[in-house]
């Protein structure tokens, strides 16, 4: 007699087939490109949404992701489900030092005082390996 599978483990092993795998190091504060596919009619192209990744949320393929950017002066928030398969792809432009796990300050905040600290600065110091 087979013995009965839990029913959350058959709940992931049926979701792990459609997680992505090429996914870089995307932490809270990154700086990130979001290439979203758009489809229009029967054509299809690619936007690309640059901005902060200001909070991450869920699991597996319920994973989200909130990606603030400004234009003309005005915050602008897109959520991104992670696992999309209408995201084409995610680029890491600049890793900022963040010591929470949601900016959500960042929405009040304008000007210089918006911006996040480099997570390079002060690397300087720190001696290279020996080969």
């Amino acid at each position: 007699m087979p013995r009965a599978i839990p029913q959350q483990q058959l709940l992931d092993s049926i979701n792990a087939g459609q997680l992505k795998t090429d996914l870089p190091v995307l932490d809270v504060g990154d700086t990130v490109n979001v290439h979203f596919r758009i489809v229009e009619g029967d054509k299809e192209r690619v936007q690309v949404f640059q901005g902060t990744l200001i909070s991450r949320s869920g699991r597996g393929l319920n994973e989200m992701m909130v990606v603030r950017r400004i234009v003309d002066e005005v915050g602008v928030e897109r959520i991104f489900p992670v696992h999309s398969p209408m995201v084409a792809r995610y680029e890491v432009i600049r890793r900022a030092d963040a010591r929470r796990a949601k900016l959500y300050y960042l929405r009040d905040r304008a000007g210089k005082s918006r911006r996040l600290r480099d997570r390079r600065r002060g690397m300087k110091h720190v001696a290279a390996p020996s080969a």
